[in-house]
């Protein structure tokens, strides 16, 4: 017998439903009230013997209501027990640059760690506030040369660098001796020596393409296994008469093949000269620069690097505000004693509590629950979503002792941080306010130059319930197709996820034994008139790829890869109802084509358009025909990557694509009332 059919049938009856069932019995059940006697015929609100009825029918609802909440109860207990709770919310990352002021009298600012930036909400709620994740040292002088030498010429990649458009830093085939050429030189208004470049320690961020047209795969290893950058990098300075060594103190970027920061410490005083160099010539307008340059000494590149952007004074930030020092309670000697911080949701590691207990102010450390704490550990379980810390019972996690001479105030939060949510992932240019001053820092033109990612609602209960179905049977090994889609969406903010097995990114054409492929699509936003593309970042691939190493079989070879997209446009002509608002019915028909295609919410079921699926174009049809106020549709027309279908045509996409909607081209026009008459 099928397990659903021993589920047993929960009473659904409600209040009305039992008054009528009651109504009905009363002819069985009161026998001395016979037709040819007194007979009970009225059924009135005012008889009394149905408001005795109601009464009944009243507190039965009450406790058909509870007896039906005991399978949920009993559900989310189990899950509690099996330790699956819904997933908090996190927050967005971004990299902010924070420009000096041109008349700045010192070669350098010093921004300090958790200076606080905000951008305007786009929901009506508060104002977003990140804070920087490290301390930041902000040249005066600005980077006005960007240069691609390929051994033998060097060429002007300023402009590309400014625009975000990407560029080969190496030439075209990133041969040995080949060099990145980055120039730096003071603003005008710069009141010092333009002379000497300070001996200080600054990072450049190197940015790096990601997405479809570079193929982004990351191949999971070990954990443990170290990543080898492909070359080998000589950074060095021009001291006038040739280049001389410059020390790279930490290089994130794998010779410059991902995303990341790169540490330089110049040297002393005096020894950078200003010059023209390569493509920076003397000419109107044109001060001679200090020049850095990153050179290949050694290079194995199985495809020449490309770069987005180089940028100094540039730092990471979080969506997160830090608290200090907040009051929560006193203790009193009791088991499982709870306090709440007064903001939501906390970071989880950044709760930092002491508590005194007559001897002195302890320090409690701060976990996700005590199923592990031994008797006398002093520790708290923190819920991120609430905020809600719990101490021991005196099994798990000590009791929290009373004190005396306070008690109502010797539990202190001395630290946290909390923020999070998707609100937090706002596009490119929205941070535009420093809450921290910062002196001879450019207020007004700080901005981010890229959107923050990676901001997460709280799971919703029913995706909870979903992922722990799915983790029972899974047991956090990944085995089958849906383990791996399971797995890499619990591994970071992933939407989606699909499972190739048998595929190798390099031998696309052949089964390879053992290969196993996860396409992942990141939980991104969508910004209204600009084409959404879903695509994970270098960091996001090799977060996913780390997650899933510790859990695959030895002999499986897990990759990770971003999807591939085809863009979609729907063109059509509808007729709307005579009392239409024709421009409401075009924008309605347009999101209703949008949503339809979205990779994250489209297709039939609204959890987004399924990977190589066939374009229906009956089911397209209707999707416009179903949008308040369409009244026929004269034609319609599909074209999938410039290439137009026939009508009534259904149209195939390729085999685990997903699609992106263009400019669809909906026209409506009135119907003419004499015709709908």
């Amino acid at each position: 017998m099928a397990l659903k059919d021993a589920m047993p049938v929960i009473d659904d009856r409600r209040y009305d439903d039992i008054v009528e069932e009651i109504k009905t019995r009363i002819a069985r059940y009161t026998p001395e009230w016979r037709p040819d006697a007194s007979a009970w015929t009225d059924y009135n609100e005012s008889d009394p013997g149905i408001t005795l009825a109601q009464l009944v029918a009243w507190l039965s609802e009450m406790l058909l209501y509870r007896m039906g909440k005991v399978p949920e109860l009993n559900y989310l207990k189990f899950l509690e027990m099996l330790g699956i709770e819904p997933q908090a919310a996190r927050p967005a990352t971004v990299d902010v640059t924070f420009p000096v002021v041109d008349s700045t009298p010192a070669p350098y600012v010093d921004v300090p760690v958790r200076t606080q930036v905000s951008a305007p909400a786009d929901d009506d709620g508060p104002p977003l506030v990140y804070e920087t994740q490290r301390s930041l040292r902000a040249l005066t002088a600005t980077l006005q040369s960007v240069q691609a030498f390929d051994g033998s010429g060097h060429q002007d990649v300023s402009a590309e660098n400014a625009g975000l458009q990407s560029f080969a830093p190496f030439g075209a085939l990133a041969s040995v001796d080949s060099a990145l050429v980055l120039g730096f030189g003071y603003p005008a208004a710069y009141p010092k020596n333009k002379d000497e470049f300070p001996a200080t320690t600054f990072d450049l961020a190197i940015v790096t393409p990601t997405g479809n047209e570079r193929g982004a795969v990351a191949t999971c290893g070990f954990q443990a296994t170290p990543a080898y950058a492909p070359a080998k990098l000589q950074w060095e300075y021009w001291n006038g008469a040739d280049w001389t060594r410059l020390d790279a103190l930490k290089d994130e970027t794998l010779a410059l093949t991902r995303p990341g920061y790169v540490t330089l410490r110049t040297p002393t005083v005096g020894a950078m000269k200003r010059d023209y160099l390569g493509a920076y010539q003397n000419g109107p307008g044109r001060d001679p620069l200090f020049w850095i340059r990153a050179r290949l000494v050694k290079a194995q590149y199985e495809t020449p690097p490309e770069i987005v952007a180089v940028r100094a004074n540039t730092v990471p930030a979080l969506q997160a505000q830090t608290v200090y020092g907040e009051v929560l309670g006193g203790t009193d000697g009791t088991r499982q004693q709870h306090w709440r911080l007064a903001n939501t949701p906390v970071i989880a590691g950044s709760v930092h509590i002491q508590i005194d207990d007559g001897t002195g102010a302890t320090a409690w450390d701060v976990r996700s629950d005590l199923l592990d704490a031994e008797a006398g550990e002093k520790v708290l379980a923190l819920a991120p979503s609430t905020g809600t810390l719990t101490s021991g019972d005196g099994v798990h996690g000590a009791i929290a002792v009373a004190n005396a001479a306070n008690p109502d105030a010797n539990v202190v939060a001395v630290e946290y941080r909390y923020g999070g949510g998707a609100r937090g992932n706002m596009p490119a240019g929205a941070i535009r306010s420093v809450l921290t001053a910062v002196d001879h820092i450019d207020s007004g033109k700080v901005a981010n130059l890229f959107a923050a990612v990676g901001g997460v609602d709280e799971e919703p209960l029913a995706r909870a319930k979903e992922r722990a179905r799915r983790s029972i049977r899974a047991q956090d090994r990944a085995v089958t197709a849906a383990d791996f889609e399971l797995l890499a969406t619990q591994a970071a903010d992933i939407a989606r996820a699909r499972t190739l097995p048998l595929f190798h990114p390099e031998f696309p054409t052949v089964k390879v034994p053992g290969a196993v492929t996860v396409i992942v699509v990141p939980n991104a936003r969508r910004i209204r008139g600009q084409p959404f593309r879903p695509m994970p970042s270098d960091g996001l691939l090799r977060t996913v790829c780390a997650y899933l190493d510790s859990r695959r079989l030895v002999t499986t070879e897990v990759f990770v890869a971003a999807p591939s997209y085809q863009e979609i446009r729907v063109d059509a002509q509808i007729v709307s109802s005579p009392d239409a608002d024709t421009a409401a019915v075009r924008e309605a028909a347009e999101q209703a084509v949008t949503d339809y295609f979205d990779p994250i919410i489209g297709g039939d079921d609204g959890t987004g358009w399924g990977f190589g699926e066939t374009v229906r174009y009956s089911k397209v049809y209707q999707r416009i025909f179903s949008v308040d106020g369409v009244d026929s549709i004269d034609g319609l027309t599909i074209t999938l990557d410039g290439e137009t279908y026939p009508e009534c045509k259904d149209v195939p996409i390729a085999t685990n694509a997903l699609l992106c909607s263009g400019a669809h081209r909906l026209e409506v026009q009135l119907e003419p009332e004499e015709m709908s008459a």
